[in-house]
């Protein structure tokens, strides 16, 4: 062999030596491993045996009868056991050594003679070399001849067969534990373990939950249960959850999305608590307590929106209107709690910034407010000017809302004396910045040293004098002297227009009536916002409306004097009083009673109707007394025609009354004759068979419907008429002559009253020529000894009659163009939209009514509501009402004949061959009964 086959052949061999050695060392890593698991096993044994005995106590649930206290305890005390032994066992444990290691090997892997206790062993270090070396070859050929090495595995089964029959009894308890409990194992077996949770066997507590709507939607609480559809429920709506049966308390969560906030926990017993919290928003709410979760509600939350708010049409003062007028319209789902504009100048001067705010009234609650208000807003500053407006509301649940701004102009009163025109255009500039303090203090003291009303009047140049003071006072903040000088300017610009044509007595009664008009406004005021509607506060009001009526008396004792001084005729002098008092004290009472009843808007608006009446007061002219007296002639003499109209209508009546009672005598001779009939099984129906329906209908006081027939129809029985006894036949024909000359003299006191009603107003109501033709008829008849013709015609004249008086009323209603205007609430012509408060609405005692009487005003609405029952009579028999002259019930009809007329009525209704006019009339009379 020559030295490099020796060479390589070296190489070679230690090459394989060093694969035989990393085989080596991982089968000896294997085998450590493996000698560890099984050196541990039997440490964990007991610690384990402990473990599986509280186990199996758990699924027996013996640990969950103990208080959670207690269990606590326990548990603590078994766990630390098991970790005491742990500890100890392991402590006791030692490293595996080689020879264990390489005995393992050999004996996994079945070498005989021990060949790795060769490969372990060496030489002394003296050994000469070529011994080594000889030695270290043998290892390797015993390396190379041992084969695939194995760690094998380890032996965890006991040794001892004691603990190996313990270790199968309580493997085969646990899991005979396991199949008792069935799915409800791993439940129990965590409650062991985890003090204050229960398994799944504890029956569930007692749960009653319910969701309660804020106050302000006025629903019903929802209760919750086993429903599948979620509840549907507003924002901030509040949850209760009761549970009863629970030794701990529950806890309530949300899911993603849901917010719970507010929650207020209590504790009610040993076992029952209460749990409350605020829902924000949609998603689920679960119910949880000791490890169990108790139910999960799916909840839908509605969002609370901003109310909805915007303007009406045609906000703003019209031209020449001193009102300006705010409509409104706002709604929210629950309600509005308040309703108010705020206006801002378009064009803001150099002044301090300033938001006007005007309230809106409100009655209750309402879901939806829509209408217009026209307060004065001529006293501020800012009258004539352009404003930015926006209405604002805020809903019962707190939510705000606002609309789009809008722009118009602020209404301003007018004023014709220059001097008052100059003060009040220094007020504007001084309010609005546009001229400094100073400056409007020497342009005052000029306005007052120019001779003029100022300069002429003691008392007018005092108060221009201590506003010049007050803005020459260094000493006085701007906002107060700024203040105190709007509010003093404008007195003294009103003085000097009252002043103008008027004496000190009428101005100092316009005065009066302003200072009223402002203390009954305030105490409204206070009663809307307060709330307050004690007795205390209705008197004060009372007291106040007095001392407002008082003042009013005084301005126009003041006008009636200037009438006579600018020699103004007027008729009557205490009737212009009286119906001045009656005009104001009816608006007054209205108005306390609105107050009472908190009808807010209503209360204000009566008295914008009272303002706006003692502003045309003010400014009344000679022209104005004139048109007034006419107004008053007019109206009286309407009063009388009316009157008369209703004295004429009641003498119809009993004309018909007699022509009716005339009729009864007939029908009872004509019942008599028929009693044979009765006797032989009549029912009383018979005896009125004979008669035309007409003549029923007008036996029971009914009016006949047109076209009615009255003669008798083809199936009935027809009879001659009762003869009636030659005494009571010429008394009757005696009477008829009376009626016929009464009949006559009433057609022409009808004929005077239509001529004298045109001559008043110019128009002819149609009716009466209709009631005059039924006269006539009625005349004829009476002529002729027709008494069913001649109540038929006078039942003609009285609907004729009624209808005449509602035309008359109508003509002397008129449009309002042609009337002139009136500074009484209830006279004359009507006032403007923007003095009549809210828009599209009429109220009593506005203008535009002319007034009759209090009995004609009642018909008159009656007639309007269609205020009737069933048989055509206005409701409320009885009462304070002026009679009804359109239908007349004898009393002399009994209670029985009436019965068996109605009987008679009904079968004729069931008779479907008669005409259709009268089954139709027939069925609509009969079907309220």
């Amino acid at each position: 062999m020559t030295g490099s086959d020796l060479k390589n052949s070296l190489a070679a061999s230690t090459a394989q030596d060093g694969s035989l050695a990393a085989r080596l060392a991982t089968a000896r890593k294997n085998a450590r491993f493996v000698l560890h698991a099984q050196n541990l096993w039997p440490a964990v044994q007991p610690t384990l045996g402990l473990l599986g005995l509280y186990t199996l106590a758990g699924l027996l649930r013996l640990p969950q009868h103990l208080p959670d206290g207690l269990r606590l305890v326990t548990v603590a005390g078994w766990l630390s056991l098991c970790g005491w032994r742990l500890h100890r066992d392991l402590s006791r444990l030692s490293a595996p050594t080689p020879q264990a290691i390489d005995q393992q090997i050999e004996t996994a892997s079945g070498l005989h003679n021990h060949p790795l206790a060769t490969l372990t062993d060496t030489l002394p270090t003296t050994t000469e070399a070529h011994t080594q070396t000889l030695w270290h070859a043998h290892q390797n050929r015993v390396l190379a001849t041992l084969g695939p090495l194995k760690a094998g595995w380890p032996r965890l089964l006991p040794h001892p067969p004691k603990q190996r029959l313990a270790a199968g009894a309580l493997l085969f308890a646990l899991a005979a534990g396991c199949l008792v409990a069935g799915p409800a194992a791993p439940g129990r077996i965590a409650a062991a373990f985890i003090p204050g949770r229960d398994d799944p066997d504890v029956p569930l507590p007692h749960i009653e939950a319910w969701i309660t709507p804020p106050t302000y939607t006025a629903n019903a609480p929802v209760f919750l249960g086993n429903t599948a559809q979620p509840p549907t429920v507003p924002q901030g709506a509040r949850l209760t959850v009761i549970v009863t049966g629970l030794s701990s308390h529950p806890v309530l969560r949300s899911a993603k999305g849901m917010v719970l906030t507010d929650a207020t926990r209590q504790k009610l017993d040993a076992k029952s608590w209460k749990i409350t919290v605020t829902l924000s928003h949609t998603g689920n709410v679960r119910l949880a307590g000791r490890g169990r979760t108790f139910a999960n509600w799916p909840i839908t939350v509605l969002p609370d929106a901003q109310p909805n708010v915007q303007w009406g049409p045609k906000p703003g003062a019209g031209k020449g209107d001193w009102r300006t007028r705010l409509p409104f319209e706002a709604s929210h789902a629950y309600g509005l709690s308040s309703l108010s504009v705020e206006l801002h100048l378009t064009h803001p001067g150099r002044g301090p910034a300033r938001t006007l705010s005007v309230p809106l009234p409100l009655t209750g609650h309402p879901k939806t407010a829509k209408g217009a208000i026209t307060p004065d807003l001529s006293e501020d500053p800012w009258a004539g000017e352009s404003v930015t407006g926006q209405v604002l509301a805020t809903s019962v649940s707190g939510q705000n809302g606002k609309s789009a701004p809008a722009t118009f102009q602020l209404g301003a009163r007018t004023f014709h004396s220059p001097v008052a025109r100059a003060v009040l255009d220094l007020r504007k500039r001084y309010a609005l910045g546009r001229e400094r303090r100073h400056a409007t203090a020497i342009d005052l003291a000029a306005l007052g040293e120019t001779p003029g009303p100022i300069y002429d009047h003691t008392g007018m140049f005092l108060n221009l004098t201590s506003i010049v003071a007050m803005l020459d006072n260094p000493r006085i903040q701007d906002s107060e002297a700024r203040t105190g000088a709007v509010n003093m300017l404008w007195d003294l610009a009103l003085d000097i227009e009252d002043r103008r044509k008027g004496d000190d007595a009428s101005a100092l009664a316009s005065l009066d009536v302003r200072a009223a008009q402002a203390a009954v406004a305030q105490q409204l005021r206070h009663m809307r916002e307060d709330g307050n509607q004690s007795q205390q506060a209705k008197e004060e009001l009372e007291a106040r409306l007095n001392t407002l009526k008082d003042a009013i008396a005084r301005k126009m004792q003041a006008l009636a004097a200037q009438a006579m001084r600018d020699h103004t005729a007027i008729p009557d002098l205490q009737g212009f009083s009286r119906a001045g008092d009656k005009a104001f004290s009816k608006l007054m009472q209205q108005l306390q009673r609105d107050a009472t009843n908190g009808h807010d808007g209503d209360a204000l608006e009566r008295l914008q109707q009272m303002e706006d009446a003692t502003e045309r007061m003010r400014n009344a002219t000679p022209q104005d007394m004139a048109a007034m007296a006419q107004q008053m002639v007019a109206q009286a003499k309407a009063r009388e025609q009316t009157a008369a109209l209703r004295d004429l209508t009641a003498q119809q009546a009993k004309l018909l009354d007699h022509a009716q009672s005339r009729l009864d005598e007939v029908l009872k001779a004509q019942s008599n004759q028929n009693s044979a009939l009765e006797d032989d099984g009549g029912d009383g129906e018979q005896a009125y068979g004979s008669l035309p329906t007409s003549e029923l209908l007008r036996r029971l006081g009914l009016p006949v419907p047109p076209g009615a027939d009255a003669t008798p129809q083809p199936n009935t029985h027809t009879a001659e008429p009762a003869p009636l006894p030659p005494a009571k036949a010429e008394e009757q024909a005696a009477l008829r002559r009376t009626d016929r000359a009464s009949q006559r003299a009433l057609d022409h006191a009808l004929d005077e009253l239509k001529d004298e009603f045109k001559e008043l107003t110019g128009k002819t109501p149609p009716a009466f020529a209709d009631a005059q033709k039924s006269m006539q008829d009625a005349r004829k008849a009476l002529g002729n000894g027709e008494d069913a013709a001649a109540a038929t015609a006078q039942e003609k004249a009285l609907e004729a009659l009624r209808k005449g008086r509602q035309q008359m009323q109508d003509a002397m209603k008129g449009d309002g163009k042609h009337q002139s205007p009136s500074f009484l609430p209830a006279f004359g012509g009507s006032s403007s939209e923007s003095n009549t408060g809210q828009s599209g609405q009429s109220n009593a005692g506005d203008g535009g009514n002319t007034p009759t009487d209090d009995a004609d005003d009642t018909d008159d609405q009656d007639q309007q509501q269609g205020k009737r029952d069933p048989l055509g009579r206005k409701l409320g028999e009885g009462s304070d009402h002026a009679p009804d002259d359109s239908t007349h019930v004898p009393e002399s009809v009994a209670r029985q004949r009436a019965r068996e007329i109605e009987q008679e009525l009904r079968r004729r209704d069931s008779d479907r061959t008669r005409p259709q006019q009268e089954l139709d009339y027939l069925d609509r009379l009969l079907k309220p009964f």
